[in-house]
C-alpha cells in the first residue's frame, strides 16, 4: 500500500497548507486508527508540527495510557495528558451508574455487556438513539464523553492554530460507528476513505508497535465493549461482505445472517444521518 501512503500523506500537507494550519493536533487513544494516522502525519508535517493529546476517562481500559504513551514514543512527537473525566464528571455524567470504584474490572465489563445484551438488536437501536428509557439514558453516558473529547482537542487545536485530525475509518462512517459532534468532527480525515482492514494492512506497512496492531479495537467509553463486540461480526467479514455492497458483486457465498445485519445497519445509519441534516430550506 506504498502509494496509499504517499497519497494520504500528499493529502494531509495540501491540506494544512491550503487552510494555512501551523500544524495537527491528534487524539492518540492507544489504538490503531489514531497511530496510523499519527505517524502518516509525522511522515507528511515533521514530528514537531504534530502535536498528541491523551484523553482518557473514569471508565478507559487500564491499558489505555501506557498504549497511547507508547504511541506517541514511536512517534517522536510532543504529548499532553488531559484526562476528560473532571468534565464529565462534572456533568454529572457518571452519577448515572453505580460508583466504578466500588467494582472489580470484571465486574463493571459484565454490567456493560448486560446492559448490552438485554436489549433487542442494541446496535440498531443505538443508530436510531431508540430503545427504553433505561438504554437511551447508557447512550447519552457514553456519547459525551467523545464530545468531551473533541471539545478538548479544538481547545487545544485553536491555541496553536492546528487543525484536529480524525481518525474515523470508511467501515466506521458506512457503519455509523461513530458519535455525531463526537470523533466525526475535525478538520481533516487523512482515513476515511479506507476500511479497518485496509488501515491494519497499512499500519503493518508503517510498522507500528505490534502491542498495537494485536490490540482488540474498542471505542474505550464503556468496559468490556470492542468494536466487532458492538458491530457483530469481525472486521474482515464486515469490510468484505460491506465491500461487495458497494460495488454490487455477488453476496451467494456469504452467511445470509450476515448479509442481513450488515445492510439493517447501512440502512439505521442512514436513517440517523438524515434526521440528522434536517434543515428548512431557502
Amino acid at each position: 500500500m506504498s502509494s496509499e501512503k504517499d497519497k494520504i500523506i500528499n493529502f494531509i500537507r495540501s491540506k494544512i497548507m491550503q487552510y494555512g494550519f501551523e500544524g495537527a493536533v491528534i487524539g492518540i487513544s492507544g489504538g490503531i486508527d489514531s497511530a496510523v494516522a499519527g505517524k502518516l502525519l509525522v511522515e507528511a508535517l515533521e514530528k514537531k508540527r504534530v502535536y498528541g493529546l491523551l484523553l482518557p476517562e473514569r471508565d478507559s481500559s487500564k491499558t489505555t495510557i501506557a498504549d497511547s504513551r507508547l504511541v506517541c514514543s514511536f512517534l517522536g512527537i510532543n504529548y499532553s495528558l488531559k484526562p476528560v473525566t473532571p468534565l464529565v464528571r462534572k456533568l454529572g455524567v457518571y452519577r448515572m451508574k453505580p460508583p466504578a470504584i466500588l467494582f472489580p474490572r470484571k465486574i463493571q465489563e459484565n454490567y456493560s455487556r448486560s446492559i448490552w445484551e438485554n436489549n433487542d438488536a442494541p446496535y440498531i437501536n443505538d443508530l436510531k438513539t431508540a430503545g427504553d428509557s433505561s438504554y437511551r439514558k447508557n447512550l447519552a453516558y457514553y456519547r459525551t464523553k467523545h464530545r468531551l473529547r473533541m471539545v478538548r482537542l479544538y481547545f487545544e487545536a485553536e491555541k496553536l492554530g492546528c487543525a484536529v485530525i480524525g481518525t474515523t475509518n470508511l467501515t466506521e462512517l458506512l457503519t455509523g460507528f461513530y458519535i455525531k459532534w463526537g470523533d466525526d468532527s475535525s478538520d481533516i480525515e487523512p482515513l476515511m476513505h479506507l476500511y479497518k482492514t485496509e488501515v491494519f494492512r497499512l499500519a503493518q506497512e508503517l510498522c507500528i508497535p505490534q502491542k498495537i496492531i494485536d490490540k482488540k479495537p474498542s471505542p474505550d467509553i464503556a468496559p468490556g465493549i470492542t468494536d466487532e463486540y458492538a458491530l457483530g461480526m469481525s472486521y474482515e467479514n464486515l469490510d468484505r461482505i460491506l465491500e461487495k455492497i458497494r460495488t454490487g458483486s455477488s453476496l451467494s457465498d456469504e452467511n445470509p445472517e450476515d448479509v442481513t445485519r450488515v445492510r439493517n445497519i447501512i440502512s439505521a445509519a442512514e436513517y440517523r444521518d438524515i434526521r440528522n441534516l434536517n434543515m428548512l430550506e431557502r
